[in-house]
């Protein structure tokens, strides 16, 4: 299949380079793009299992700052132009799933043998409507779908008795804020289970501004569009199991025997450990997904292994700032969020500081008690404005008004 870009994912990262966002969340939301046109018609076979290109990805920045929702909704657009994917419902309960699966169960042919599978993506703008962490039932089918089983999963609903769905697969990205993994992730769910399974690519800067994104439009972005479309539905046919070259087989022995004695002494273990465990996993279905992007030979070269190695570690420097909220006590959580409305404002008036936080402080002895500790830390300070006499805060060194 003659395709127009030597390499999908680089044309459409810089095909989304008239954006604000980071160039690393067009790059995961692109790989979110593939691994949907692939959905469960690719593999790599480890006898006993099977790695599936499919990921949970959650692009997580501080609101307004790096338009997440955009950033997802561009990759997301491109996919939905693609024949026969199926998308999720937007807000997830197990029943609204369990219907969503049994509409997308399809067959396809590889060597006169028939293959069924029951694929899906989901996108949400907030991974609040798609995912309750304290739902057990949710989350723990999360987890088997990640893993990619084969065979049919039975449940029970209330309504329908009893649903049967028959290799099911999902590929879900979603957007969050610091903020909201602090109030609904708790400490102990960051070792294991479906936090574990996620790419969390974070950021908290703009790449560039962009005042007035229609003057930024490159002329000839709608026919890269449609030719980015066209490789994507190419992408979407193929299909059989991805075979690991012997080269790329030494990388791998050579990495995992590395990896499994390493300190990894910028990820705290009690933390991150079940993604550290899950690492190689995230290598190699990101390994199909990169093979996928550039060519129609169903072989993993060891320069996917590296580079797909080298975009999941990137990732980890700043993977800590997305939980960095999670485990702290409400007062250091309400805190935080002082200094920021503070620092976002540069000079605020006392009054309005404690009309912002008053929802969170009844009393205002409490917002006092906060306020002293910011200010006894450095981190804001409280003076009187020459030009008002009234009190004002501001993050800085101390000056008049």
């Amino acid at each position: 299949m003659t395709r127009h870009f030597h390499d999908w994912l680089q044309a459409y990262v810089d095909y989304t380079s008239y954006t604000e966002a980071p160039t690393h969340m067009h790059f995961w939301s692109g790989v979110s793009a593939v691994a949907g046109a692939l959905r469960r018609r690719v593999w790599i076979s480890q006898f006993e299992f099977e790695w599936y290109p499919n990921f949970y990805i959650i692009l997580v920045a501080p609101p307004g700052v790096v338009a997440k929702s955009t950033t997802a909704d561009i990759s997301m657009k491109l996919l939905r132009q693609v024949p026969g994917i199926k998308f999720g419902p937007d807000i997830t309960s197990w029943p609204s799933l369990i219907e969503a699966f049994e509409e997308s169960t399809e067959a396809f042919d590889i060597a006169q043998e028939w293959h069924v599978m029951s694929p899906l993506t989901l996108v949400s703008s907030e991974l609040g409507n798609l995912v309750d962490p304290n739902d057990r039932k949710l989350i723990n089918v999360l987890i088997d779908l990640w893993d990619g089983k084969t065979g049919r999963i039975k449940k029970r609903t209330k309504n329908a008795g009893q649903n049967e769905i028959e290799n099911p697969w999902i590929n879900l990205i979603a957007c969050t804020t610091p903020t909201w993994i602090a109030e609904n992730v708790q400490e102990h769910m960051l070792g294991g289970g479906f936090i574990s399974r996620c790419i969390f690519v974070f950021a908290d800067k703009k790449r560039k501004h962009v005042p007035y994104l229609d003057e930024a439009i490159p002329d000839n972005v709608k026919r890269t569009r449609e030719k980015l479309v066209q490789d994507l539905e190419k992408i979407s046919l193929l299909a059989g199991e991805y075979k690991i070259s012997e080269e790329a087989r030494r990388w791998g022995r050579s990495w995992y025997e590395q990896h499994s004695s390493a300190a990894h002494a910028h990820l705290e273990k009690e933390r991150f450990g079940g993604y550290l465990a899950r690492k190689q996993t995230h290598i190699h279905k990101l390994a199909i997904v990169l093979a996928a992007a550039n060519r129609d030979e169903l072989v993993i070269t060891a320069e996917d292994l590296s580079t797909a190695h080298s975009m999941v570690t990137d990732l980890e420097a700043e993977m800590a700032k997305a939980f960095s909220q999670v485990g702290q006590s409400e007062t250091a959580l309400y805190a935080r969020k002082l200094v920021a409305f503070v620092a976002a404002r540069r000079v605020v008036p006392y009054a309005e500081a404690l009309r912002h936080v008053q929802p969170h402080f009844p009393r205002l002895r409490d917002f006092e008690e906060i306020l002293d500790g910011c200010v006894k830390a450095g981190q804001i300070c409280r003076e009187h404005c020459t030009r008002t006499g009234g009190l004002v805060l501001r993050v800085g060194p101390s000056a008049a008004h």
